[in-house]
């Protein structure tokens, strides 16, 4: 998303789309686990701070379904810039991609410990 400029500043773009060039260009596997791991970033019952902003039907705290990705639009959040803001400034190690086509940070240079702060 942040590549892709899908950021908090700008409109809101489909979850379909999102998922399509995650499987495309780094995780060539079931477009239903990259969805299902966008919908827990942006469920505010699930994470403290929600890494990623949807409209549309993401489920329910009493266990209901999101709607399917191509009827939700989705973005990064705020916060989640921040564990990106410094990924062109050379502080992480990038490896090649499962084809090579493009690299990807090994872990994010990230301003706060979101592992601790989204328990």
């Amino acid at each position: 998303m942040h590549t892709d400029g899908n950021t908090f500043d700008k409109n809101f773009r489909k979850a379909a789309k999102t998922v399509g060039n995650v499987i495309g260009n780094y995780h060539p596997h079931g477009d239903s686990s990259v969805y299902e791991a966008m919908v827990r970033m942006s469920q505010d019952w699930k994470v403290r701070n929600v890494l990623i902003e949807m409209h549309g039907n993401n489920g329910s705290i009493d266990g209901d379904p999101p709607a399917a990705m191509r009827y939700t639009e989705a973005r990064l959040s705020p916060i989640a810039s921040e564990l990106l803001r410094d990924i062109d400034k050379n502080t992480v190690e990038f490896v090649p991609n499962f084809d090579d086509t493009s690299k990807e940070p090994v872990v994010l240079p990230a301003m706060f410990p979101n592992l601790l702060v989204n328990v």
